[in-house]
């Protein structure tokens, strides 16, 4: 499996994980309704415009496979709250249902890892919702609780939990740790 940074021409593949993996990963947790109404063709102009605009600053890292396929990313830049003593962010980690549980998240996050840490950066925040099963992968690597704020999904409420780690560098160590 390939880790490499995403270019303009990986629109259309993080659209298509997005979209997919936001329908395996939230459901029984967020509307059916909702989750079938997302459509690659809406995502992909949003992802075009990410990493034509700030693909410096705010990279995007995908997991390719043997046939050439995108089935994860991660996208990661400044933490945008301002609410947390946390400079730098994880905004998104997705990946294939199939694809999940070999340590690809691992190596999506020591990419990023390794771009904000050449950015300067020295913490990492990232938002979960509270009852996504996948926010023990953050805990696992020793986050800390920041806070919580309630969102609206599809016109219903959710928990969401911010997750912290103060100290960059060891969030690197310990990511090349687990791997």
């Amino acid at each position: 499996m390939q880790i490499r940074k995403a270019t303009k021409n990986d629109a259309s593949g993080i659209a298509k994980v997005h979209v997919r993996s936001w329908q395996e990963t939230y459901q029984g947790l967020i509307s059916r309704d909702y989750l079938d109404s997302l459509k690659v063709e809406d995502r992909k102009p949003l992802w075009e415009k990410s990493l034509s605009e700030s693909a410096d600053t705010s990279p995007v890292f995908v997991a390719v496979n043997p046939e050439g396929e995108i089935v994860g990313f991660a996208s990661f830049g400044k933490e945008r709250s301002g609410n947390f003593k946390a400079d730098g962010e994880l905004y998104a980690i997705y990946i294939l249902k199939e694809y999940q549980r070999g340590k690809l998240g691992l190596r999506l996050l020591l990419a990023g890892l390794d771009d904000l840490l050449k950015q300067g950066y020295g913490s990492l925040l990232v938002w979960v919702l509270a009852d996504n099963e996948s926010r023990r992968f953050y805990e696992s690597l020793q986050s800390q609780k920041a806070g919580e704020e309630v969102v609206k999904i599809a016109g219903k409420e959710y928990i969401e939990v911010a997750h912290i780690w103060r100290d960059l560098k060891l969030l690197h160590q310990t990511t090349i740790e687990k791997l």
